[in-house]
């Protein structure tokens, strides 16, 4: 006797439905997925680029708020990242001020570079530039600088890294003025750090209020030009 073929039941149905269902769940938390990791690698900046992101956002921190404001966990908000990121970045609060007085040092050296390469070829016209492209630069970056470096007072670190930019910017002027010196290398070079310590108070002063710039300025052209006549 033949059997009677078997028809699919509603119950097979909606089994079958069912496990339709579960697949293409599954292959649309797949591709979701994919689609959300490939988004953040894309989001995902490189260290380079994050670090200058960090340092920007730094800066801006001091700017607005004040050196004292800057910590690791604020920037870390202000970036809207985790704290390890930063971390990743900066071990201590120091080494990050260090990191942004470096990153004001670059700006003003090479504005002291860019202002010589103008100069004319006389002692006055040097020592003009010199003394202009110090307070201009300063004027221009505002008040981080003298900010970041009270935040730091008192750090070994701090200081090693400080001597090591003023003998750079002191081997810049010496370079510069050297054709109008009699002077030993040495002598210049050190006239020019006493030049550079009498710049940073001065600059203090403008600071403060108690000055102007356009008198700072004229008072380092009067000492360069005359510690060297």
């Amino acid at each position: 006797m033949r059997e009677r073929a078997s028809h699919p039941t509603k119950a097979d149905d909606t089994h079958v439905a069912h496990r339709y269902l579960l697949l293409a769940t599954y292959v649309h938390s797949v591709c979701t997925n994919r689609t959300l990791q490939e988004a953040g690698s894309k989001l995902r900046l490189s260290r380079d680029t994050r670090r200058e992101q960090l340092l920007e956002l730094g800066m801006a921190i001091v700017r607005e708020e004040g050196a004292d404001e800057l910590t690791l966990g604020r920037l870390a908000a202000k970036a809207d990242v985790s704290r390890t990121v930063v971390y990743d970045h900066f071990d201590t609060r120091a080494g990050l001020l260090v990191a942004l007085f470096q990153r004001l040092e670059e700006r003003y050296v090479g504005a002291l570079r860019a202002a010589l390469e103008t100069a004319p070829d006389n002692l006055a016209g040097t020592a003009r530039v010199i003394s202009e492209a110090y307070f201009n630069c300063l004027a221009e970056l505002g008040p981080e600088g003298p900010a970041i470096s009270a935040a730091l007072k008192g750090s070994e670190e701090m200081m090693a890294h400080q001597q090591l930019m003023v003998g750079r910017y002191a081997e810049i002027m010496a370079g510069a003025l050297r054709p109008f010196s009699s002077r030993e290398d040495n002598a210049l070079h050190l006239l020019c750090i006493a030049l550079m310590g009498a710049a940073e108070v001065m600059a203090l002063e403008v600071q403060r209020g108690r000055t102007t710039q356009g008198i700072a300025a004229n008072v380092l052209l009067s000492l360069i030009s005359g510690g060297l006549e």
